[in-house]
């Protein structure tokens, strides 16, 4: 419930608090006095959309602070856990708009988003403005508003949660047709070429190492011949015979050299010693390097075999063995693909088969409801002075979809023995206000915590008629909160708590005010409703017999 509502700054209000009570409360005033004011004020704070420039002339910022009371099991707490802020019995919402366009929202002191505050106005107020009730001509909107009535949220979701699975299922089912048909069409290269893969059969790092044979072959003849020279020279016939020599010559006259030899007989030790390794990695090299001329025949053709498949399938000839194993994949793909087209044609049916049932399910839902809010529109009509209307809500086939399978119109008769057609051609424009009227008590019986606020709701009407809107909007109220903006007398003097919305002109800049009314105040406002801007003694009179109904 809506307790109070702070304004600064806004349009013409420079300072207004105001406190809301349970029960019909009425807000009146002459056209133009700035009672719109009031609900775009209340809109601002709650995050809806409307107009860019509402700081008052000559102010910094305007700024709204809206405080509700919440019932234990009010669905606002829902949306407060989710956003994670501050849940107690006393809901603040504080908005802020500076001049320069910039916004700030605050949900119990804590800075929130304005999307959290549209979620929270959607469990917080219901608002009917003086044109709402044109959602009743678009015939788009009556599906929405009998599944609020039939409470078929969970139908309803299943049938979406369906709907998605259904779709989805035709797309992985058309997308694995078009799959399998593109990958036909390349089904004797991907034959050929996987047949070519598997039997070349490369494999990763072979490409460096027979570059590295084949570079090590083709330098072999070059260097064979010096490293055998080399080998030569170190050989007895070389090197190591000159080293032996010189080592027998020496120890031969060692002991006549009293010592002196020893030393260059150790070195030259040494030196055979070295010069054996040296041989043996001469006669290693050499061994090495002699190799067969059809080898390198064959090392060359394996090797620029590689690298023309890898030039074909354009990869590097290191990631063959992998595009070998992608194609043979593809290649599965075609082989397999029937038995998976037949996979996905059943698990489509599957689906659809699922769908069905869901929206069986929906449809029997609707069906019952509508029912039950014809039956319901037939109770609330007679109170609002439409005895004979007859109020019919048409449910017939329509295209598959997440909603389901229905198509819903509501369609009225109001005259005895006159043909039932779309509201929007039957009714008359205090007949449509009814109609909503009638309907948003049907939808809004189940409500938890929610303040209604309808904007003019009794226009076009007057009379014996307005006072039957009040006494519903009266009967709507107990209980619960309803807020009314109205110019009606009869509605006027049937509210639990009445408000002037006037305007003024001080020092040249117009402001709004608003002021809470009883006794006297009261009749006398009545009574300018009832006689304009004279008010007369009979006005007063008439009011105080309505205010004493």
């Amino acid at each position: 419930m809506l307790h109070a509502l702070s304004i600064r700054n806004i349009l013409l209000i420079e300072a207004l608090d105001l406190e809301f009570q349970q029960g019909l409360n009425v807000l009146t005033g002459e056209t133009g006095a700035g009672k719109s004011i009031l609900l775009d004020s209340l809109g601002f704070v709650l995050g809806w959309r409307g107009k860019a420039d509402i700081v008052r002339n000559g102010a910094d910022m305007g700024e709204v602070t809206a405080e509700f009371s919440l019932t234990p099991n009010h669905p606002a707490r829902a949306v407060l856990a989710d956003a994670g802020l501050p849940d107690d019995d006393m809901l603040i919402l504080r908005r802020i708009n500076s001049r320069d366009g910039r916004k700030r929202a605050f949900v119990n002191d804590r800075a929130c988003s304005g999307d959290i505050l549209r979620q929270l106005s959607d469990v917080l107020v219901e608002i009917h403005g003086q044109h709402d009730d044109k959602g009743l001509l678009d015939v788009r909107g009556h599906r929405t508003l009998l599944d609020a009535f039939a409470e078929a949220e969970a139908e309803l979701a299943a049938t979406r949660m369906a709907w998605r699975d259904l779709s989805g299922a035709r797309k992985t089912l058309e997308a694995a047709r078009v799959e399998l048909e593109a990958a036909a069409k390349d089904a004797d290269f991907l034959r050929h070429a996987v047949t070519e893969l598997d039997t070349f059969s490369p494999e990763a790092g072979e490409d460096e190492v027979l570059d590295t044979k084949r570079r090590l072959m083709q330098a072999a003849e070059r260097i064979r011949e010096d490293i055998a020279k080399a080998g030569q020279a170190l050989s007895l016939d070389g090197a190591e015979g000159a080293l032996s020599d010189a080592v027998r010559w020496l120890e031969a006259v060692s002991d006549k050299a009293e010592g002196r030899l020893e030393a260059p007989i150790a070195a030259l030790g040494r030196a055979l010693n070295e010069l054996a390794d040296a041989q043996r990695g001469v006669e290693d090299t050499l061994d090495a390097l002699d190799f067969n001329p059809m080898e390198l025949e064959q090392i060359e053709e394996r090797l620029f075999a590689i690298r023309a498949l890898a030039r074909k399938h354009h990869v590097q000839p290191d990631d063959l063995a992998a595009k070998a194993d992608e194609l043979r994949a593809a290649l599965a793909k075609i082989d397999t693909g029937a038995d998976h087209i037949a996979g996905l044609e059943a698990e489509l049916k599957k689906q659809q088969a699922n769908y069905d049932v869901a929206a069986t399910d929906l449809s029997n839902k609707r069906t019952k409801a509508a029912a039950r809010l014809d039956k319901a529109m037939a109770t609330e009509l007679p109170p609002l002075k439409m005895d004979a209307a007859i109020f019919t809500t048409e449910i017939t086939p329509t295209d598959p979809g997440p909603d389901g399978v229905d198509a819903v119109a509501f369609t009225v008769s109001t005259n005895p023995g006159a043909p039932a057609g779309p509201i929007n051609k039957i009714a008359s424009g205090g007949e449509l206000s009814r109609f909503l009227l009638a309907l948003k008590v049907c939808l809004t019986s189940r409500a938890d915590g929610l303040t209604m606020i309808f904007d003019e709701i009794d226009r076009g009407v007057g009379g014996a008629t307005a006072d039957a809107v009040g006494r519903r909007l009266s009967d709507l109220a107990d209980g619960g909160q309803v807020l009314v903006v109205t110019h009606s007398p009869q509605v006027a003097a049937l509210g639990d708590h009445h408000w002037k919305v006037a305007k003024a002109v001080t020092n040249g800049a117009t402001t709004t005010d608003v002021t809470p009314l009883s006794g006297q105040e009261r009749t006398d406002e009545i009574a300018r409703m009832l006689a304009g801007d004279k008010v007369t003694d009979e006005a007063r009179s008439a009011a105080e017999v309505l205010l004493k109904r």
